[in-house]
Formats: structure tokens, C-alpha cells, sequence
């Protein structure tokens, strides 16, 4: 007898949750219907509730910031490897391969 776990994507838990929020049905009916335990759906509504006021939040400065950094980390391993190269060329030229 093998439990596997089911895996539930973004947009199951969304709209699980919405039919929580909207209260039409009672957690239990929920459970019963979906499999869930009831401290599972419990949990993602919590979490839903606690960053609901993330979903307006503009983060596009987050995302340019987060781009810039990758950009300027690119750039300064672009550079270390210039530098190694530049090093090996002349520890093989000093040792004579």
C-alpha cells in the first residue's frame, strides 16, 4: 500500500482557496471533496491571507535591481576570466609549453 503525495500547482491552490474565501462551502465539504486535509487548506489560506497585499505591489523596481546585479555579476566574471586566461598564457610561456 503506497501513499503518494499529490502535488497541487499554483492554480489549484488558487482557486481551492477561492472557494474557501468565498465561503459557499464549509472547509470540511472541501476536504471531503478534494482529499485535503483540513490543516493543509487551513495552512494556504492563511498564507493567501498574509500575502494577499503583495499582489499589489509594483515590483518592477525589484525585478530592474535584481537584473542589474545579474548584469554586473555577468560582467565581473567576464573579467576574472580574462585575467586567467591572461595568467595561464604566461605561465605557459614561462614554463616553456
Amino acid at each position: 500500500m503506497s501513499n503518494t503525495r499529490r502535488k497541487f500547482n499554483p492554480e489549484e491552490k488558487a482557486r481551492i482557496v477561492l472557494e474557501i474565501l468565498k465561503e459557499e462551502k464549509s472547509v470540511s465539504q472541501l476536504t471531503s471533496e478534494q482529499g485535503i486535509h483540513t490543516n493543509v487548506l487551513n495552512r494556504w489560506k492563511s498564507e493567501a491571507v498574509q500575502n494577499f497585499s503583495q499582489l499589489f505591489v509594483d515590483d518592477r523596481k525589484g525585478i530592474t535591481k535584481m537584473k542589474k546585479e545579474y548584469e554586473q555579476q555577468i560582467n565581473e566574471l567576464y573579467a576574472e576570466v580574462g585575467k586567467l586566461t591572461t595568467q595561464l598564457s604566461w605561465l605557459k610561456k614561462k614554463s616553456g609549453l
